[in-house]
């Protein structure tokens, strides 16, 4: 885990920004924001993993506990890595495109009153994913990136394909 020292919460233009994900894709899909997330402070949450390891270096990482699909024991460790993170970081916005390491953020997020932005997966079009169903009501603002999505998440806002 790489740390940097805790600030406090800005206001204004630059924010502090917490984007969880999972390697691989989802990272991927996060990594397109660049040209947002490159203009705020910013904390990673993901898996020490290669691709993670390469693609984020020089930015603040933090560890998340895998696997996370159906893995009770690990959601809860990911539930207090997320507690723990939160209260140092105090993140303004929460950004995840899943997949189940975004919970255990988007539930506390929402409890310390932190926007939460969930964009759905590009490649679930005909059905939701599990983590965007269960991130849906956790979710300040859900984001998708097809309007055949709109079907399964109505009033949702379309912003395209990332990649």
């Amino acid at each position: 885990m790489h740390h940097a020292p805790a600030a406090p919460p800005r206001h204004g233009p630059r924010q502090t920004v917490l984007i969880v994900g999972s390697s691989g894709g989802h990272l991927t899909q996060m990594r397109a924001l660049e040209p947002w997330w490159s203009k705020h402070d910013r904390v990673w949450v993901t898996f020490d993993m290669v691709d993670a390891n390469s693609s984020l270096e020089g930015e603040e990482v933090v560890y998340a506990y895998h696997p996370t699909t159906r893995h009770i024991p690990n959601l809860l460790r990911n539930l207090w890595l997320a507690w723990r993170v939160l209260r140092r970081t105090r993140p303004d916005v929460i950004v995840s495109s899943g997949a189940g390491v975004a919970l255990p953020f988007f539930l506390l997020g929402r409890l310390f009153g932190v926007t939460t932005a969930y964009i759905e997966v590009y490649d679930r079009i005909d059905t939701p994913s599990l983590t965007g169903r269960l991130c849906r009501p956790l979710s300040t603002l859900f984001f998708l990136q097809w309007e055949e999505q709109l079907r399964n998440y109505p009033g949702a806002v379309v912003i395209g394909r990332l990649l």
